[in-house]
């Protein structure tokens, strides 16, 4: 029996890889801009990081981790987000002692037990950023920034940005305290879960996908009539810069985003009603997870999804260079110096292709044809001899005539 990948996993095929590579060197070259470094974390981490990161409450958490007792028996999890191991590692590495604020990305697989459907993957990739040290407004704006400048660099042109105030801990029990209030009449309604979270973060209710919830919270309690002065004027100042940057936001009291160490300021960036980007500000997780008092910031997107968004708005992603030069040859002798050519030229990066099939002449410049080599050319006896190498450039017939142990030679030719 044939066996195939499992369910909610996808190939990325070679033909495709171009999309990847463009991709995640438009958002590697924005971060460097930004003065973000990269940062890898393990594959996997023990479950209890995401149980005090993520939040107990936490879809993730209740529904979709990938967790398993090793050998040790130790209970371990493969990574749902980026989040939180960045921070445990910010932690054990004592990154908190070098001068702040500390500005990492990343590139990750992520794994989550979820309903597969289009842009939802159960092993997907993520890019992520997490900025540590700052408090400033400035930085929620600078974050938001960087990821709207990452979307715009790639063609994404109908882009709206929604941001939210989540308050903090001093004003949010008192958020919570009145739509516990207002969701009592409707408790025996909620789906099991929100049941379970009613008590410890009834928050978390609003960010429920059941019909029968999503019908109960459409009137809830506005998180913003309840914040603080500090949190209301960190949210002026985050909006004041946002002006300051012309970046155009709706102020959208029903995001929650489905974490639970969210705090202040946190949004969406959305391209035709289709969710590319998410994050905001969470001050107290460093401390959570056992290091010290430190305010973070950051987004993540899928990447599946950012390839399929470009793909649906049929922006043009630029093909890499294809076949530089296919090297054909007649005998024995000239496929050896076809291969050693090949191979010289490789080492000063040119893509350099031979025949490694036993294919005829003929056959071999079909080959070349169908890969889309730039140049090709033939070795025989002759070419040997007298040392020649005629380049043929394949879209207009024009040959060159190059020593065939010039290297340099026969680059030039080839960059022309």
């Amino acid at each position: 029996m044939e066996i195939q990948a499992p369910k909610g996993t996808k190939d990325m095929l070679p033909q495709d890889a171009y999309k990847w590579h463009y991709v995640e060197e438009t958002l590697r070259k924005v971060s460097k801009a930004f003065g973000v470094r990269e940062i890898r974390t393990p594959i996997f981490e023990h479950t209890e990081l995401f149980l005090r990161g993520v939040g107990e409450t936490t879809d993730i958490v209740q529904k979709e981790m990938y967790t398993f007792n090793d050998k040790g028996d130790r209970s371990i999890t493969l990574k749902p987000e980026g989040t939180a191991p960045t921070v445990r590692a910010f932690i054990e590495n004592r990154l908190f002692n070098e001068a702040q604020p500390t500005k990492l990305y990343y590139m990750i697989p992520c794994f989550r037990y979820e309903n597969v459907q289009k842009g939802r993957l159960r092993q997907f990739h993520q890019y992520g950023i997490e900025v540590f040290g700052s408090k400033e407004p400035s930085m929620d704006a600078e974050v938001i920034s960087l990821a709207m400048e990452a979307l715009k660099r790639l063609g994404l042109k109908s882009l709206s940005l929604n941001i939210n105030n989540l308050g903090c801990p001093k004003c949010r029990p008192k958020y919570n305290e009145a739509l516990k209030k207002y969701l009592q009449d409707n408790y025996d309604n909620l789906c099991g879960i929100c049941k379970t979270r009613f008590e410890k973060n009834p928050m978390r209710i609003l960010d429920c996908k059941e019909k029968s919830c999503k019908e109960i919270t459409k009137s809830a309690p506005i998180i913003l009539d309840y914040i603080c002065e500090e949190c209301d004027t960190h949210f002026t100042e985050v909006k004041r810069y946002l002006d300051a940057l012309d970046i155009k936001y709706t102020i959208d009291p029903g995001i929650v985003r489905g974490l639970d160490y969210y705090t202040k300021t946190i949004f969406e960036i959305l391209n035709d009603d289709f969710t590319v980007c998410g994050g905001g500000r969470y001050d107290k997780l460093i401390e959570e997870i056992g290091g010290p008092e430190m305010p973070a910031v950051g987004f993540g997107m899928g990447l599946e999804r950012l390839i399929m968004t470009l793909e649906k708005e049929e922006i043009e992603i630029p093909r890499e260079d294809t076949i530089e030069l296919y090297i054909g040859a007649r005998g024995e002798d000239a496929k050896t110096a076809a291969f050693v050519l090949a191979n010289k030229l490789r080492a000063k990066d040119v893509k350099a292709e031979v025949n490694h099939m036993g294919r005829s002449i003929k056959a071999e410049m079909k080959y070349a044809n169908k890969i889309g080599a730039v140049f090709t050319t033939i070795l025989g006896d002759d070419e040997l001899q007298n040392n020649v190498l005629k380049l043929k450039r394949m879209s207009d017939g024009e040959q060159f005539e190059v020593n065939l142990n010039n290297i340099d030679e026969i680059e030039s030719v080839l960059n022309s």
